[in-house]
């Protein structure tokens, strides 16, 4: 993985990590030895039994075993802070990414960029807040203390040298036998949470249509064969910690039965033996918890490597720097080749697929395509604030759970609330509603009407300050006299100076363009 690479949160991790890995494994080996020789010297001398005389070696070794423990909850916490800031950070990028997408690209990025940011990430916090802690250890306290038992008993350390190969060897093996697995399962939740998602925004069409039922045996199929993946992937996980409590049982046991046989027939001393004893379940101890972490660690590995491709992969955005005052500026237009003009207001017609709603999208920066404003490409501008010059109402307005006035002031607060409603015809709607401003509605306007909706996302776009106004289809669910209405307040905006852009393909829409833009073709009104 690039993670070190990637996040400046991971690297900061790592390095803690390390260093409380290095403490652990320092006061791990000093304590083995210093224990081995306070019991040595107790055994050998029946005389030395006297408390005063290892009360100082017995505060060491407490000292010892505190720091150990302190360690450990020391590297605790930061494997759980770091984890949660890694994981936001990665995610953060990947949402940042994928979102800067033009509109196709983003459709087909979406739902592999909500698993991972929704479920798959979350699956790195036991990769590291258990895996590379353990990984680390491993690392350090194995080699070390395989050399201190070679400093006391050369013998006992061939053992361990022989025997301690075969884990990482079985841990390999079971690696690769997971690796499908984990892989599979990944695209099972990606592809279980894209089915339910669209299952979910589409249940009043398939209510109507009775067909229900069908969508709904086609999730629980999905679900079923990501609960068999997860299972397959937990009874190997079960397996190969069976193998490898096993391979490292076997090895201490060799070192003990040889350590045995030695002291017996007095080829050692009780201080080696001892040694060489305790320090023998530390060598294999940090192997045999990165074989158990193992398995726990690869969900989010998988994930992570999954964002990391996804990154990788997608076109990196350039990022302009410049800045252009909007009002009173042209906006040049390559696709039609013509000017949108301020003070006028121009409409952009055409049948259904023409492009009209892409060319929007150009003028926003948000699709690739060659504009200009005053004279300077859009690619040179720095988006943030040319987007804060811009009020944008799209063929379906974005609505959000809340209050009407929070859905009002969603972009920034209006000049004139009242007179904004009452310019597009929403205050009509207020008097309708039970708390008015402060009325609460679900997700996507639930609780209002189509044309409701419209209303009040004209009240937000006419309303707003800015300079350029980009309007799609913008009285597509009006009435008649709504719709006249509505379109005098476009004309007022274009009046006072602004630069208007009209989507449309209505008549009376079409009647109100002072320039008529229709596939490359210009009208003059």
């Amino acid at each position: 993985m690039n993670l070190w690479r990637a996040s400046a949160a991971m690297r900061r991790y790592l390095v803690t990590a390390v260093a409380c890995g290095v403490v652990i494994a320092g006061a791990t080996i000093a304590a083995a030895v210093l224990l081995a020789q306070i019991v040595a010297g107790v055994i050998t001398d029946p005389s030395s039994w006297r408390l005063d005389r290892w009360a100082g070696p017995l505060a060491l070794l407490a000292a010892l075993w505190a720091l150990r423990a302190v360690a450990h909850w020391w590297q605790g916490r930061l494997a759980s802070t770091g984890a949660t800031q890694v994981i936001a950070e990665l995610a953060g990028r990947v949402l940042r990414t994928v979102t800067a997408l033009p509109t196709r690209a983003l459709a087909t990025e979406r739902d592999t960029a909500a698993a991972l940011i929704t479920r798959g990430l979350d699956g790195l916090r036991p990769f590291l807040t258990s895996y590379l802690p353990a990984l680390f250890l491993a690392g350090l306290l194995t080699p070390a203390a395989a050399l201190v038992i070679a400093v006391y008993d050369w013998r006992s350390a061939l053992i361990v040298l022989v025997a301690l190969p075969l884990i990482p060897i079985f841990m390999v093996l079971i690696g690769l036998l997971t690796k499908d697995r984990t892989e599979a399962a990944l695209a099972a939740m990606t592809t279980l949470q894209s089915r339910l998602l669209d299952l979910v925004a589409g249940i009043p069409t398939l209510r109507a249509l009775g067909r229900l039922d069908g969508a709904t045996e086609r999730i629980a199929e999905l679900a079923a064969a990501h609960r068999r993946s997860t299972m397959a992937t937990l009874r190997m996980a079960f397996l190969s910690a069976l193998v490898l409590e096993l391979l490292a049982t076997l090895g201490v046991a060799l070192v003990a039965v040889g350590v045995g046989l030695r002291l017996v027939f007095g080829e050692m001393t009780l201080v080696a033996g001892l040694t060489a004893l305790l320090l023998a379940p530390e060598v294999f101890w940090p192997l045999r918890r990165v074989g158990v972490e193992f398995h726990a660690a690869q969900d989010g590995k998988t994930a992570a490597e999954s964002a990391m491709r996804l990154l990788d992969s997608l076109p990196q955005q350039r990022k302009g720097t410049r800045t252009v005052n909007a009002r009173g500026a042209t906006i040049l237009l390559d696709t039609p080749r013509e000017e949108v003009r301020p003070g006028e207001v121009t409409v952009l017609t055409g049948p259904n697929g023409s492009g009209k709603t892409t060319a929007l999208h150009t003028v926003l920066g948000l699709h690739p395509g060659r504009v200009l404003v005053d004279g300077i490409l859009l690619e040179d501008l720095d988006l943030q604030a040319w987007w804060r010059q811009i009020t944008w109402l799209p063929h379906r307005p974005v609505l959000v759970a809340g209050s009407v006035r929070d859905n009002l002031e969603l972009f920034g607060p209006l000049d004139d609330l009242e007179s904004a409603c009452r310019a597009v015809g929403f205050d009509e709607v207020l008097a309708t509603l039970p708390d008015g401003l402060e009325t609460v509605i679900g997700r996507d306007g639930d609780g209002l009407s189509l044309g409701q909706r419209q209303r009040l996302g004209l009240a937000r776009a006419l309303g707003s300050p800015a300079p350029v106004v980009l309007l799609d289809e913008p009285t597509s669910h009006l009435d008649a006299a709504m719709e006249a209405r509505v379109l005098a307040a476009v004309v007022a905006r274009a009046r006072a100076g602004d630069t208007v852009l009209v989507v449309g393909h209505r008549d009376p829409v079409v009647a109100i363009g002072d320039r008529v833009l229709h596939l490359g073709s210009l009208v003059d009104a």
